[in-house]
């Protein structure tokens, strides 16, 4: 196996290290990354300047590059210029916090492996559900599971895996869950201030609110210490209301 690991956290961030240690054990691993952090950037891409790519020299990892560019143009760029041949899979993480539910739609690290099922890639994201620096041990543990389970039994098209890894020590987890995406939201989004020059500014905060109280949520396994697994594709289409709008009369 050839295994493309990415990440938003950036090429020096611990998680990905971890992460390329723990799957060198079973793959040839190439590691294409973000050159510093490049989180809440979603599935942008870099079209106004060109990229800049650095070979990189880390401990078990065969290639290795830091790009200045965003978790998706690292995918877009590895599949279509930098490797030779295509790798058996897209691994995005180990992310430091959670991209849990609705907020997987800001998430450079999802959005990595978005781009991966985009060129036909089987893809998965993990992330640790603590933005404490590790432990990342665990969550390499189960990429490292889920890798040998993906080329087993492969993946539909069009599909990637949304992992969630609880902060806990293996003994302590309560499981795996397959899980569906919960719904998120901020209160207190927009903390409101002065620059020393007198003019406002806003700094985005806020806490999260989970909006689910189903067990089959990823927000909630993972509060109930469980890993949580979501199969996720992005054909965002609604096909219930397709029909619907075509009564409207709007069509020609």
């Amino acid at each position: 196996m050839h295994l493309l690991i990415t990440n938003d956290d950036g090429v020096y961030a611990k998680g990905i290290r971890v992460l390329a240690a723990e799957l060198g054990k079973i793959a040839k691993v190439t590691l294409v990354a973000p050159d510093r952090e490049r989180s809440a950037t979603g599935h942008a891409i870099t079209v106004h300047y060109p990229l800049r790519v650095e070979p990189l020299s880390i401990d078990g990892t065969a290639c290795a590059y830091a790009v200045d560019g965003t978790p998706s143009d690292c995918v877009k760029l590895s599949l279509e210029a930098l490797l030779p041949s295509k790798p058996t899979m897209v691994i995005s993480g180990i992310n430091r916090g959670p991209n849990l539910g609705t907020d997987i739609l800001y998430s450079g690290t999802v959005s990595a492996a978005v781009e991966g099922i985009m060129h036909g890639v089987p893809s998965f994201a993990i992330s640790l559900d603590s933005f404490d620096d590790g432990p990342y041990d665990v969550a390499a543990a189960i990429a490292k599971k889920v890798v040998l389970k993906i080329k087993e039994h492969g993946l539909p098209p069009g599909v990637l895996l949304n992992i969630n890894v609880p902060p806990s020590t293996a003994e302590k987890l309560r499981g795996i869950k397959v899980t569906t995406l919960g719904t998120r939201r901020y209160c207190n989004v927009f903390d409101k201030r002065v620059d020393p020059r007198g003019r406002t500014y806003y700094w985005l905060a806020g806490d999260v609110i989970d909006l689910d109280d189903d067990l089959d949520t990823d927000t909630m396994a993972t509060k109930d210490n469980f890993v949580s697994i979501t199969p996720v594709h992005f054909d965002l289409t609604d096909y219930t209301v397709v029909d619907q709008l075509k009564k409207w009369g709007l069509t020609i």
